[in-house]
């Protein structure tokens, strides 16, 4: 029988790593140390726990310092693990989110805020505006954009009727997988999904389930939940999600599109979140209407080109006034302190029926 001991090499190679994990261990304390005397100084000040943009320079500066063999993309989230301790220790923070457990909003959550937060599950979008404008939550995570589907509507609208504004992004590759209580396809009535889930699996779902329903429910999540309790029911959702609720991956990534992602935007309101500083690596998001007059859309494009600043984002919504008019959604690089764009939003402004800035927030470069 071979010896199964480990090798003197690896034993010495554990060691070191046991040695070197407890270096780290006082290393955080002494870091949590210091952001708790951080958090006693914000108190007495009254200022603000979590600031998206100081988080993102210490990431971004992280990334810049290191030299491997970690790489960039694992840097940050173990960092956005840390912080978020950290920030738990000055205060809790209570984050909304469309639920129940296992859907992509809470991942995005996670990912943004890490784990170390108070979950707000939430029925639906508006009720994650709700929690957010009331109180009840320090902030909200909605999704706003599909690289498939594109704008999410109901995010949309609420963005603009509401007083909260975007304070930061993050965004989420989607992997569907179908789930349900059996192991195969056999005897599947109707799949389960957020409608935005059954459009980015059309393609698949029209191939291997053409007879089945396409049952549209608040949450891919919800959609899991549901199917655990009958066998006749799938559900498209993550495999969190499946997880959670004890189901098999019947099919897994049946998305039609492989490089499928969302973008989701934190919300908070102003009152309570100061808006964040610019970083040199910002975006800052805005709704307008324009006159209903020839050339009105021309116009309102000139401040940019004439001041430099790019659109990254146009999208437009109904206005429901029943005169066929829009409000366009419009994303441009930069910040409201720096000049360009300063200047570029004035004279917008003067061009616009309606201007709101709903936010201006750091985003990731890389």
């Amino acid at each position: 029988m071979a010896d199964e001991r480990p090798a003197p090499e690896l034993d010495a190679l554990r060691a070191r790593i046991d040695a070197l994990d407890r270096e780290l261990l006082a290393l955080l304390n002494r870091r949590a140390a210091v952001a708790q005397q951080v958090g006693a100084l914000k108190r007495r000040e009254g200022s603000a726990v979590f600031r998206p943009e100081r988080e993102t320079q210490v990431i971004e500066g992280l990334k810049e310092a290191n030299t491997g063999p970690l790489a960039d993309d694992s840097v940050a989230p173990i960092w956005r693990e840390i912080m978020s301790a950290c920030r738990a220790l000055e205060a809790p923070t209570r984050v909304a989110y469309l639920g129940p457990a296992g859907t992509f909003s809470e991942q995005a959550a996670l990912g943004y805020f890490g784990s170390s937060i108070e979950r707000v599950a939430c029925g639906n979008t508006d009720e994650v505006f709700r929690a957010a404008a009331a109180g009840s939550a320090d902030f909200g995570v909605v999704a706003v954009e599909n690289s498939t589907e594109g704008g999410v509507a109901r995010s949309l609208d609420l963005l603009l009727h509401t007083p909260l504004a975007i304070v930061g992004e993050t965004s989420l590759a989607v992997r569907h997988n179908l789930l349900r209580r059996g192991a195969s396809l056999d005897g599947i009535v109707a799949v389960l999904a957020h409608p935005q889930g059954l459009a980015q699996c059309h393609a698949w779902l029209s191939e291997h389930l053409p007879q089945a329903e396409r049952r549209p429910v608040t949450s891919n999540a919800e959609g899991a939940r549901l199917a655990a309790r009958d066998e006749t029911l799938a559900a498209i959702a993550s495999e969190r999600a499946g997880s959670e609720f004890g189901l098999h991956v019947v099919a897994p990534a049946i998305q039609d599109d492989a490089g499928n992602r969302t973008r989701f935007v934190i919300v908070a309101h102003p009152a309570r979140q100061p808006a964040p500083r610019a970083t040199g690596h910002d975006c800052t998001s805005l709704v307008v209407s324009v006159p209903n007059r020839p050339g009105a859309l021309h116009d309102m494009l000139v401040p940019l080109k004439n001041h430099g600043v790019s659109m990254t984002r146009f999208e437009s919504r109904p206005a429901r006034s029943g005169q066929w008019e829009y409000y366009f959604y419009i994303d441009l690089e930069g910040h409201p302190d720096e000049a360009p764009v300063a200047a570029a939003l004035g004279e917008l402004r003067g061009a616009c029926a309606f201007f709101k800035v709903l936010g201006a927030f750091p985003v990731d470069r890389h």
